[in-house]
């Protein structure tokens, strides 16, 4: 329990952790651009927070994406609270955290039957028979990716674990589920030769364990890639994530997001689009830009018509590290297509969709 109220805390942080970065002054120039992207095939990555949202994003909206990558962490809906159908608001999200820190990520309610997969499999019907999300069929035919770290006591092998059961109970067959725990790894993304110790976890969350996750995952969700860049000759652009924030107050985006887009992307090819979530602390204003620009996706865009993009949270007094809304932080519908979080990046899809002028 000291454990659990240890990572509790730190989630829960203060206030005066974020102040500075809140007031930075600098106005983003650029517009996120239309490129006519094919977005019908679109894929999701994201670690730890990035995880539980990049699974929230694909079973939402799961007729248009091909994949989802989950790197440390749970199965969807892990962190609702079972007063879920009695209250809403703060209270509620208050609750969900407290299951969030101590259920799917310690592992410490296990004895309670927390992570309880038929249950989530069960809501998640639900939410499909309701028209909340999109139609399971849709999801069945996906490639899901799975990664634990042996060394990741953040998010803890089982609850990984629990996420590989919940698809294979919804239907996705396990031919088209992956599911690495074999690497030494701590609680970060993985890469072929960049960041700390494979076995770190510790900011920028980037390890070097000699293993090209992002390839790997691109090779999963979409077959035989063509081989990657060893340097990416596209731009990284800086964009306003404001636009597309409209309508919601409550929504815990940053300003500026960003967008890999690769020379021919960019020209006249109809290019996919792969979402990579980052994870709590893992934000440019807490990180720096290591888990954009040392990740590997940008490598492999350039040659196989992938548009990267990579939208951002930020911090605030309910979510002082910066993580994606996986316990209800935004709205009691954070799990469904109307999440404040989701329905902002599914616009950012939309207009890169939109045709070029």
């Amino acid at each position: 329990m000291k454990r659990a109220a240890t990572a509790l805390v730190t989630w829960l942080g203060i206030a005066a952790l974020f102040a500075a970065h809140a007031a930075r002054a600098e106005e983003p120039t650029a517009s996120l651009p239309a490129l006519a992207a094919d977005i019908s095939e679109t894929s999701v990555s994201g670690i730890s927070s990035g995880a539980y949202m990049a699974g929230q994003f694909q079973i939402a909206h799961s007729q248009i994406v091909a994949g989802a990558a989950i790197i440390a962490g749970g199965p969807y809906g892990c962190a609702e609270s079972a007063f879920a159908d009695v209250m809403s608001g703060p209270g509620l999200a208050f609750l969900n955290l407290s299951k969030a820190v101590n259920g799917c990520m310690l592992n410490a309610l296990a004895l309670w039957g927390v992570p309880d997969v038929d249950l989530l499999v069960e809501k998640t019907k639900k939410l499909a028979d309701a028209g909340r999300i999109d139609p399971l069929s849709s999801l069945v035919t996906d490639h899901v990716y799975l990664f634990s770290g042996a060394n990741d006591r953040t998010v803890v092998p089982a609850i990984v674990t629990a996420a590989y059961e919940y698809y294979k109970r919804l239907g996705v067959p396990e031919s088209n589920l992956t599911f690495v725990s074999d690497m030494p790894a701590g609680h970060a993304f993985v890469t072929e030769a960049e960041g700390l110790s494979c076995e770190m976890t510790d900011k920028p969350y980037v390890v070097d364990c000699d293993y090209d996750q992002a390839g790997d995952i691109l090779k999963r969700i979409y077959g035989t890639e063509a081989p990657r860049a060893a340097t990416p000759t596209g731009t990284f652009l800086e964009f306003d994530q404001r636009p597309f924030q409209e309508g919601f107050t409550n929504h815990g985006m940053e300003k500026r997001g960003v967008v890999y887009i690769p020379p021919s992307c960019a020209e006249s090819t109809t290019c996919r689009v792969h979402i990579a979530y980052h994870g709590c602390a893992q934000n440019r204003a807490a990180a720096g830009d290591a888990f954009i620009r040392e990740s590997g996706y940008a490598n492999w865009a350039d040659a196989n018509a992938l548009i990267i993009l990579f939208p951002e949270a930020a911090a605030s007094p309910v979510n002082p590290q910066g993580c994606w809304d996986w316990w209800g932080y935004t709205s009691d519908d954070y799990l469904t297509r109307k999440a404040p979080q989701i329905e902002i990046v599914h616009r950012m899809l939309e207009a890169l969709a939109k045709p070029r002028s």
